[in-house]
């Protein structure tokens, strides 16, 4: 718990027992727009975006991030759509409006929530206020469809999909995954006329979301590197900003 941050740990949702965390601003007379944050494509790896969610937090957004297993023999399609249940069902006990919830991914995370914004279907008809991916991947398929986001993209308007407001973000430094498949995405929908503002960010893979990959325990740990503090705040402020909150 930080001073202006209340965390709630280890919340069981779904079938599967996977846990959540919720990073919520302090009380409030009123209901804060919503935040499900999914991870990227190291198993339960939720702790990795923690310092986002803080930050997100900060701004006045509740921000809920599960873990889930890609590696599930569905790629983790039923543990997501559990995720998104679970938060509509229970965000106005921590303080939450799920009429206001953002759908937001980091890596496979994000090609996750593009396939959801791209197919109603995916979560039964459900469709959140706005989705942002974080450098994303686009050129595979999603966990949540099955699909291909960037082939997804160049169809919308065909079956008369009604656009969401789609945010993107991507390191200009990402080794891991190249920021021409968000720039890609973006154009594809833009052709489509679907606005995809993409905001480019001097920073790597990790540092988008305020981390640092650790050889040692081989996986990303909280960075306070100026490039990742800087690029994870600006991140978080995306969130806030597609949750509807005016942020400087």
């Amino acid at each position: 718990m930080t001073a202006d941050v209340d965390v709630v740990t280890e919340l069981a949702y779904g079938t599967s027992g996977r846990h959540m965390d919720v990073h919520r601003p302090a009380p409030s007379s009123s209901a804060s727009p919503v935040v499900l944050l999914w991870h990227g494509r190291g198993a339960e790896e939720r702790d990795v975006l923690a310092p986002l969610a803080r930050s997100a937090a900060r701004l006045g957004v509740v921000a809920f991030v599960p873990d889930w297993r890609p590696d599930a023999p569905d790629g983790g399609r039923a543990q997501l759509a559990e995720s998104v249940a679970f938060v509509r069902e229970n965000a106005a006990r921590f303080g939450g409006d799920v009429e206001r919830m953002v759908l937001a991914g980091w890596s496979l995370g994000a090609n996750a929530v593009l396939g959801v914004a791209l197919d109603p279907a995916a979560l039964g008809g459900w469709r959140p206020r706005a989705v942002v991916g974080i450098a994303g991947g686009y050129r595979s398929a999603a966990p949540t469809t099955g699909t291909v986001p960037i082939d997804d993209a160049s169809r919308v308007g065909d079956d008369q999909v009604p656009p969401i407001p789609v945010h993107l973000v991507h390191g200009t430094a990402d080794p891991i995954v190249d920021i021409e498949q968000s720039r890609e995405l973006r154009d594809a929908l833009e052709e489509r006329g679907w606005p995809a503002p993409l905001e480019e960010l001097a920073t790597d893979h990790a540092g988008i979301v305020m981390t640092e990959y650790s050889v040692e325990h081989q996986r990303c740990l909280p960075s306070t590197a100026a490039h990742a503090v800087d690029a994870g705040t600006r991140t978080a402020h995306l969130l806030a900003r597609a949750a509807g909150i005016t942020v400087a």
